[in-house]
C-alpha cells in the first residue's frame, strides 16, 4: 500500500520550524506562531507513594477538595513553570518574535521578566469551551476537530500535523486542551496515544464519543465511473469496504495521513481520477461533490476521544465519573487476578483494559535449574473503570492494586460523557 501525504497546511503545527511570541499569549494566531521544538521532556515513572499509607493519605487529600472546589481563574502572562517542572522561560529556548512588517520578523533583545507564581497561574482554563485553545491532530474536517467542537463549544480549534505535536502544544502553553482518539468501536484502540499518555505528563480531564458518518467526496463533476482509486486514513478504507464494493468501486485504495487531508490533497492537485472518504465537512471546505453518503459498513461506528489538560480536575461524586489508569509488575501477568479482584469485590466495572509491551523492560527472563531460562514478555496494563477518585471504594481498590503491582499511574478521574446517541445511516 502506497502512503501519500498531503501537502502541510498553512495553519497546522509543526514542531519542525516553531518560534512563538510569548509564553501564553492573550489570543491565539496559528498563522503567526512558530516554536523551536528543545524543551525536553524528563522520562521517568510518576504513580503514587511508596506505600500504601502514602496514597491513602493522598486520596484523602484530594477528596477533601471535591466539596470546596474553587473557580478557575485566568493564567499569568508570564509562567515560570510547566506542569510542575521549575523551568526558566530561558531553559525553554522558545525565539520570541517582534514586530512583523516588510516579509520580516524582528526578534525581541528585551529579556522577558518572570514574577511569583500565585494560585491563578495553575488554575485550569475556563470548562465552558469558550475562549479555549484546543489542539487535534489533522487539518480542518478531520473527525478530531469535530469532536473538539463537541467536547468544547465555541473553542479555538487548533490543527496539528502528529498526535505528538499536539500533547506538547498542551504542555508548551500553546493550547490549554487536547483532543485526541483513543479508540474505534470498529478498529479498536489507537495504541500510538496511549503510549503518548504514558511518555507525557497530561492528565484526561473528559472524554467524548464521536459517531464517524464517512462520505466519498470527489471533485465536482466527476462521477464514480471515472474513479480509479479511493484514498483516505487506512481505518476508513477499512471500515467502508464493502461498500465500496457494492457501489461497483473495484480500484485501487491507497492510504494517507488522515480522512480530511485526503479531501485536501485532491482539491489541492485537482485529481479528476480520486475519490476521497471522509466527512461531508470536509467537502465543504475543499470545494468537492458528495458521491456517496453514508459508506461506512457499521452504522455502529463511534470514536472515542479524550480530553487532555495539564492539570487533573478535581473528581466529584455528583455526577458519573470514570477513571483511567496504567500499572505494571515485575512478576508479569500472574498478578493480573488479583488486581481485578480489588476492583470485583467492591462492585467497580471496567470498561475497559488494554496491554500494551513495556518499552523499557520488553523481556523478562526467568532461570528455573530444571527447564533452563524462560522469556517472558512484559506488559503494561491500562484499565479504565467506572468510579469517581473521590469515592471511597475506588480508592481502597488503587491502595490494594498498588500493594500488587510496581508501577502504578492514574491518567485521570473525569465525568463520563452521557450524550444519547443515535448511530449514523447511509442513504
Amino acid at each position: 500500500m502506497h502512503t501519500l501525504s498531503p501537502p502541510p497546511s498553512s495553519n497546522t503545527l509543526n514542531f519542525n520550524h516553531i518560534t512563538r511570541p510569548r509564553l501564553i499569549p492573550n489570543r491565539f494566531n496559528p498563522t503567526r506562531i512558530s516554536i523551536k521544538c528543545a524543551y525536553g521532556l524528563e522520562q521517568g515513572s510518576y504513580g503514587f507513594g511508596s506505600s500504601r499509607a502514602d496514597f491513602q493519605s493522598s486520596c484523602a487529600i484530594l477528596s477533601s477538595k471535591v466539596a470546596s472546589q474553587e473557580k478557575p481563574s485566568a493564567a499569568a502572562d508570564n509562567v515560570a513553570a510547566i506542569n510542575g517542572h521549575k523551568t526558566n522561560i530561558t531553559d525553554l529556548q522558545l525565539v520570541p518574535i517582534g514586530n512583523i512588517g516588510g516579509g520580516e520578523i524582528e526578534a525581541v533583545s528585551k529579556p522577558l521578566l518572570s514574577k511569583p507564581l500565585t494560585i491563578s497561574d495553575l488554575a485550569p482554563a475556563p470548562m465552558h469551551g469558550s475562549s479555549l485553545r484546543v489542539a487535534y491532530q489533522g487539518v480542518p474536517g478531520a473527525y478530531s476537530e469535530a469532536a473538539a467542537g463537541k467536547a468544547y463549544p465555541n473553542c479555538e480549534a487548533i490543527p496539528c500535523d502528529q498526535f505528538e505535536v499536539a500533547f506538547q502544544a498542551v504542555e508548551l502553553w500553546i493550547a490549554d486542551r487536547a483532543v485526541l482518539p483513543v479508540e474505534n468501536s470498529l478498529g479498536g484502540s489507537i495504541h500510538r496515544n496511549y503510549d503518548l499518555l504514558l511518555r507525557h505528563r497530561l492528565h484526561i480531564v473528559g472524554e467524548v464519543q464521536l459517531p464517524v458518518h464517512h462520505c466519498l467526496l470527489a471533485l465536482p463533476g466527476i462521477r464514480k465511473e471515472y474513479l480509479t482509486r479511493v484514498i483516505s486514513h487506512p481505518q476508513a478504507l477499512s471500515q467502508c469496504e464493502h461498500t465500496l464494493t457494492k457501489l461497483g468501486l473495484n480500484v485501487a485504495r491507497e492510504a494517507v495521513d488522515d480522512t480530511a487531508g485526503a479531501a485536501e490533497f485532491i482539491a489541492t492537485n485537482n485529481l479528476r481520477d480520486t475519490a476521497a472518504i471522509a466527512s461531508a465537512r470536509a467537502a465543504e471546505l475543499y470545494g468537492l461533490n458528495i458521491l456517496a453518503d453514508g459508506i461506512q459498513d457499521d452504522p455502529s461506528n463511534v470514536t472515542r476521544f479524550v480530553m487532555l489538560a495539564r492539570e487533573p480536575i478535581i473528581p466529584r461524586t455528583d455526577r458519573p465519573f470514570k477513571t483511567s489508569i496504567v500499572f505494571a509488575h515485575d512478576k508479569g501477568t500472574s498478578v493480573l487476578f488479583k488486581v481485578l479482584s480489588a476492583f470485583a469485590f467492591r462492585n467497580i466495572s471496567l470498561t475497559k483494559i488494554e496491554s500494551r509491551p513495556h518499552r523499557n523492560r520488553p523481556i523478562r527472563l526467568v532461570d528455573d535449574a530444571n527447564v533452563g531460562t524462560a522469556k517472558h514478555f512484559e506488559y503494561l496494563f491500562y484499565v479504565d473503570f467506572e468510579a469517581s477518585m473521590a469515592e471511597v471504594r475506588a480508592q481502597n481498590a488503587l491502595a490494594e492494586v498498588q500493594e500488587f503491582t510496581s508501577f502504578l499511574r492514574v491518567l485521570g478521574s473525569y465525568p463520563m460523557d452521557m450524550t444519547p446517541w443515535t448511530p449514523s445511516r447511509g442513504d
